[in-house]
């Protein structure tokens, strides 16, 4: 088997309302960009990956001449074809390898009719448990529920927050809530975080803020949720030398997506505990193969893992499904920021909760295939709404953050609609 072309679509994906977080602000939708990785035997991998438009696409279009007459077996090769790691200091390949790599192994699995989670080191659960992705959010005017006008409600005050969680609850099933702060100020989410706490005692709790706490707030917010049934404390702060003295200071547990995304970096974590749990993305990360390796040291060095969500739709879901299958040492439920979706880009639609899980799927590969009719709409959507500012906030004009940042949201005035 030999790969002969690649295709990249960029679409642009409904969400159920706008969500907010540190740095801006998910304007209503995702924007993906679909790879498609063919083969001399007619088969087609799929791919995805954040972002898009015209340069994305023509950037996997230029990779088309490393990747004719590849072997898609032969994934090391590819990495270093692709993402040689002294070449990638111009290039920054990484997202993009991540995607020809979801492709390959999806074609690989096709070509030998087994599920992805066998060519990975077998499925140990069946299906992988999930976090609410809870965020202080817009209003929109989609499929969400909770306003009489079919709607979608804004989420800004405590009781707002506190109906959206057990509404997610109820029709998801989930038992561990993550908050994404970083929006108001620190205090403000505190009191949110613990009318969480108190509306579900039973549950488990995560918060973060995307490191733009001050060092003073990142420790006063720890040692104010210690009585909570925390399952980690995400990015309070920024850097490796930021997170390690907060870790010593406060009896939770710290994590990071931000700067453990690569050996190098998990490597000074080893050598110099900062955080005690790593979120996986088979995105930031290169790959699926690359996750389960860092799993691996993780366990040697028990340190714990989650798998962290990017924006997904169901191409890359299916990765992450298939990377939870795998680990033994997958002990935190994984994030998602998948109920927020209004559509999905796969055949059936999207992908289900049940009791906060999500089945891993078994058909050979990734086990998704692309409804077209889907990829078309939302393809014509990104043509007609074109991409947005992920660091700006559409309902602040002109805002940006500092890091530490003191330039909050003011939490007494609603959200308006955009």
């Amino acid at each position: 088997m030999k790969i002969t072309g690649i295709r990249a679509t960029t679409v642009a994906v409904p969400l159920e309302a706008p969500l907010l977080h540190s740095n801006g602000a998910h304007w209503g939708r995702f924007v993906r960009t679909i790879v498609e990785v063919e083969a001399d035997n007619g088969l087609v991998g799929l791919g995805e990956m954040g972002g898009g438009g015209e340069s994305a696409e023509a950037a996997f279009r230029a990779l088309a001449p490393y990747l004719e007459g590849h072997d898609p077996f032969e994934l090391e090769a590819l990495r270093f074809k692709i993402a040689n790691p002294t070449a990638s200091l111009y290039n920054n390949r990484t997202q993009m390898l991540a995607a020809i790599e979801f492709a390959c192994i999806d074609l690989i699995g096709k070509h030998l009719g087994v599920p992805a989670y066998d060519l990975l080191g077998g499925r140990i659960r069946e299906s992988v448990p999930f976090a609410s992705y809870l965020f202080y959010r817009y209003p929109g005017a989609g499929t969400g529920t909770g306003s009489g006008s079919g709607g979608t409600p804004e989420v800004r005050t405590p009781d707002q927050l506190v109906a959206h969680a057990l509404d997610l609850k109820k029709r998801h099933g989930f038992t561990v809530h993550k908050l994404k702060g970083g929006v108001f100020p620190p205090a403000y989410e505190l009191e949110c975080y613990r009318a969480l706490a108190a509306a579900m005692p039973e549950d488990r709790l995560r918060y973060d803020p995307n490191a733009v706490l001050s060092m003073d707030e990142g420790l006063r917010f720890g040692k104010a949720i210690e009585d909570l049934n925390n399952d980690y404390l995400e990015d309070p702060v920024w850097g490796l030398e930021g997170l390690r003295q907060v870790r010593e200071k406060i009896d939770t547990p710290l994590a990071t997506n931000t700067v453990v995304v690569n050996f190098e970096q998990l490597a000074t974590n080893v050598l110099h505990r900062s955080v005690d749990v790593v979120l996986l993305d088979t995105t930031f990360w290169g790959g699926i193969r690359p996750c389960i390796k860092a799993a691996g040291i993780c366990d040697t060095f028990q340190i714990g893992v989650s798998v962290h969500s990017s924006g997904e739709l169901g191409i890359q879901l299916a990765t992450m499904l298939h990377l939870g299958a795998v680990l033994p040492n997958l002990t935190y439920s994984a994030d998602a920021h998948y109920h927020h979706l209004a559509g999905d880009v796969i055949e059936g639609g999207p992908f289900r909760y049940v009791d906060g899980r999500i089945q891993v799927p078994t058909g050979p590969g990734l086990g998704v295939t692309l409804d077209r009719a889907k990829v078309a709409e939302y393809a014509e959507l990104y043509k007609e709404l074109g991409g947005y500012a992920y660091d700006r906030d559409p309902g602040r004009p002109g805002w940006y953050p500092l890091v530490p940042n003191e330039r909050w949201a003011d939490p007494a005035t609603a959200l308006t609609a955009i």
